[in-house]
């Protein structure tokens, strides 16, 4: 049995990725109100910036528009108003879902963030809002913007410098927390971030015993299509520490 180490989030915040993915079409507010309804504590998506200036959740940040255009065009380029239906912006979210979770935001195109920010401290969810990007000197450049919750996405294999001197650098920089890929975290490397009180959060868990392994390993966030294998092992009983 995996020893079981301690987490700074007691439980672990369940993330259902880009909403109850593997239950319904992905980033749609059906899938983010199903994934709630699920049980999962904290929904997960990626944020584009449109034309007219608004933060609208999508993964690939490129959709056919119109009809009959059977060429795809990047977000940036097109206008609320002509995105497909199925596209939701950040607001009509909260109107859906309500704020009553944690929200991990992909920030895709960095000229998003200070709408994303406008938009969730209107809503009262921005010290709940999770704002992940892959350069952690980019991050750290909104802290003086939000009081939300900043996270290096990066990879293991990422850390030139070693993980005691990123974690002292996200320390540092007032970076809140780091997201791995779940192959990339170990219960010792957790341990090495939590001294620098960063959260550890890991992606791409589908499997109950992948999600188990990342809990006992003390990590703070788990991303998974499947919410009901997420919830059924965050929710099962633990067993006391030894």
């Amino acid at each position: 049995m995996q020893q079981r180490h301690s987490s700074l989030r007691s439980p672990p915040i369940g993330f259902a990725h880009r909403g109850a993915k593997a239950h319904a079409p992905e980033n749609t507010l059906e899938a983010f109100a199903l994934a709630l309804k699920l049980g999962a504590t904290g929904l997960e998506s990626d944020v584009w910036i449109t034309a007219d200036g608004h933060a609208v959740l999508d993964h690939d940040g490129v959709v056919r528009h119109g009809m009959f255009d059977l060429l795809k065009r990047p977000v940036s380029e097109i206008r609320r108003s002509e995105l497909p239906d199925h596209v939701p912006t950040l607001a009509e979210l909260f109107d859906a879902c309500g704020t009553d979770y944690e929200l991990s935001l992909d920030v895709k195109d960095a000229e998003a963030v200070d709408e994303t920010i406008r938009v969730a401290r209107e809503a009262g969810i921005e010290q709940r809002m999770w704002l992940c990007y892959p350069k952690w000197q980019v991050v750290a450049s909104w802290r003086d913007l939000t009081s939300a919750v900043l996270v290096d996405s990066t990879r293991y294999s990422r850390m030139r410098e070693g993980p005691e001197r990123r974690a002292a650098a996200l320390a540092n920089a007032g970076i809140d927390a780091i997201n791995m890929h779940h192959s990339d975290w170990s219960g010792g490397l957790c341990t090495l971030f939590h001294r620098f009180d960063r959260y550890c959060l890991g992606w791409d868990a589908q499997l109950e015993r992948v999600i188990g392994e990342l809990v006992a390993m003390g990590l703070d966030g788990v991303f998974s299509d499947h919410v009901d294998r997420l919830v059924n092992v965050i929710d099962a009983p633990r067993e006391p520490r030894g």
